[in-house]
């Protein structure tokens, strides 16, 4: 069973990803059953049919609109975000707005070409699992969430900066 990052422990993954075949359309396509996270093309194609579904998450590619599912982030389980080649960095604002704008509080799995060295920041955007490339090792990747023990500016993770959260002295407030 394949393994993921996911609340900075690693674990098992039990979900599937749907990937359409050459030739398949969105409204043909299979979904089997179990926990799948299936293409935005085909969640919208069968929408109907996938929400009833207990268990049932979308994957967005970096150049689709997470605003798509504004009415539906309540019921997804799992919503990923592809990162096609680790200088995309489209899936950056992807999972800060699914967070901040429009209020998502699942899972959010950063898929695709997922690196050691971009792992701390997703996390800062919102993202809290990751898949990460086959041909890393995971414990390594896992280690990326902690390269810095702190952060200065406010984000997804941190709503204070550090100078906020930083006590001072009487004499550091008088210099």
């Amino acid at each position: 069973m394949r393994e993921i990052i996911k609340d900075k422990a690693i674990v098992n993954d039990d979900w599937t990803i749907l990937h359409l075949a050459e030739g398949e359309t969105p409204d043909t396509a299979s979904v089997p059953e179990g926990k799948v996270i299936v293409p935005l093309a085909v969640w919208e194609a069968q929408r109907t049919a996938l929400k009833k579904r207990a268990e049932i998450g979308v994957w967005l590619a970096s150049h689709e609109r997470p605003e798509v599912l504004k009415e539906d982030v309540s019921k997804l389980s799992v919503i990923a975000v592809d990162f096609p080649k680790f200088s995309d960095g489209r899936g950056f604002s992807i999972a800060y707005n699914l967070r901040q704008r429009l209020g998502y509080d699942g899972e959010l799995r950063a898929i695709g070409d997922v690196l050691r060295d971009q792992m701390f920041y997703m996390q800062r955007v919102g993202f809290n699992a990751f898949a990460t490339r086959g041909d890393r090792s995971i414990h390594d990747a896992l280690k990326g969430l902690f390269d810095f023990s702190e952060a200065y500016q406010t984000a997804w993770d941190r709503k204070l900066p550090l100078y906020q959260r930083v006590e001072r002295g009487q004499n550091a407030a008088q210099g």
